[in-house]
């Protein structure tokens, strides 16, 4: 059995869409940087001259800017008020606005973003903490994705769908709208850097919008890892993902029981200096276990007392084959099975090529390999070479459902789709560990 026959690639083509806008914090001459004094100086300009309109200048100029971008958002001149208030440090001392002066400030200092107006890839896949009204054998999911605007800030957008009992997949149509949630110093146990976030109930999952919010993301919040953790019959989603500030990255979590209410905590320890961390979806021997790539090449096996703290592990895999002889990451959390954990991994090879391969790990010690795809399980075809990063599959979490698994993938860091695959085929045709190859 060849393995392109074992997965069955779906028709949804998830593509970027510029029309889907968030309004965002605009700073004259200095974006995304913070306001030096010179730019001070300009912002107080604007304000003055937005003082020197006599009141009817001034309500006519909130008119016409509602008349062209109120439809597009949610309460816009509530938005105008606080970005004005937000702004006030930057101001030079003036008269006390009015609120329709307040308001108008305000729309100087914001501007639409559209977030995936580039790409929308490297997706995860979780099931819906909400499976009322779902026919049986079916399961509604959420899907997360990667989404890339101008500038290629990346933003964490998501979608929400079906699988059926057949493994068809549907996903919803997204809201017209966009929208960022309110952040806060973070709830709870007290770790640096910890950030809150909510959304407002009103709004569409497909609405909310994960945008940097920190200097450490203020260039992107990349290709998320979700996983439904399961932790004294509790379900917590929780993401990995990499915070990047133009510079420098760092591991994150993300953590939500109803993605409507999210912290963000920075990751800490040695591992957590590199990027594509995928968390097991519950502990093992009673610890946190963590699949990670801690030297640009290999795959490690992490282990730590502490979700927030996580140091160097053991060698789990390297490269061994063609197609991965550059590099080898995992593709999202282990799935776990009756015969042991799933893990899909990408290999880099020739032409920096990405595919797709998967290993069968020991269900009570996951350092041990029991199987593995030689070659790989889904490379792009001839109809997915092209993007923005041409010649790439990729993945960041699937799901198990029933006798299958739903893997959503990125095609050439544009655009995402799913396959399925029958589980019990996919081991049929796995090389056992210690065989002659």
């Amino acid at each position: 059995m060849s393995q392109s026959s074992l997965v069955n690639r779906q028709a949804l083509y998830l593509k970027p869409d510029p029309t889907r806008v968030i309004v965002r914090p605009f700073k004259p001459s200095s974006e995304p940087q913070h306001l030096n004094p010179q730019n001070k100086s300009r912002a107080s300009k604007i304000v003055d001259r937005v003082l020197s309109l006599d009141p009817p200048s001034t309500a006519n100029q909130l008119r016409d800017i509602l008349a062209k971008f109120d439809g597009r958002h949610r309460n816009l001149l509530r938005q105008f008020e606080l970005r004005a208030d937000a702004m006030e440090d930057a101001f030079a001392h003036h008269k006390k606005f009015s609120q329709q002066q307040r308001q108008l400030v305000g729309a100087y200092f914001l501007n639409e973003y559209s977030f995936e107006s580039a790409a929308l890839f490297n997706p995860s896949v979780v099931p819906h903490p909400d499976q009322s009204g779902v026919t049986a054998g079916s399961r509604r999911l959420i899907l997360s994705l990667r989404a890339v605007g101008e500038g290629h800030i990346s933003s964490l957008t998501f979608r929400s769908g079906v699988i059926d009992a057949d493994g068809a997949v549907a996903i919803d149509a997204p809201a017209r709208l966009a929208s960022l949630p309110s952040a806060r110093a973070g709830d709870g146990p007290a770790v640096a850097g910890r950030i809150g976030l909510s959304f407002k109930e009103e709004s569409d999952l497909s609405e909310r919008v994960i945008f940097p919010v920190t200097e450490a993301q203020s260039n992107g919040i990349e290709d998320a890892r979700f996983v439904a953790f399961e932790d004294e019959g509790k379900t917590t989603y929780f993401a990995t993902y990499t915070a990047y500030s133009g510079s420098s990255i760092r591991s994150e979590l993300l953590e939500t029981t109803d993605f409507l209410n999210f912290t963000m905590t920075p990751l800490r320890g040695a591992a957590a200096r590199n990027k594509g961390m995928a968390l097991f979806p519950r502990r093992i021997n009673g610890r946190y276990a963590m699949v990670a790539r801690q030297d640009s090449e290999n795959l490690y096996l992490l282990y730590s007392d502490d979700l927030h703290h996580w140091d160097e592990g053991r060698l789990l895999m390297k490269p061994e084959f063609a197609w991965q002889f550059v590099q080898i990451g995992n593709c999202g959390s282990p799935i776990e099975i009756d015969e042991g954990w799933l893990l899909f991994t990408h290999g880099v090879g020739p032409m920096r090529r990405y595919a797709i391969g998967v290993t069968l790990l020991d269900k009570h010690d996951p350092s041990i390999i029991l199987s593995r795809t030689v070659e790989p399980l889904l490379q792009p075809e001839p109809t997915e070479r092209e993007g923005y990063v041409p010649n790439v599959v990729y993945s960041c979490g699937a799901m198990r459902h029933g006798d299958l698994i739903a893997l959503p993938y990125a095609v050439s860091d544009t655009y995402s789709n799913f396959t399925t695959i029958k589980i019990g085929r996919l081991l049929d045709t796995m090389h056992p560990i210690g065989t002659a190859l």
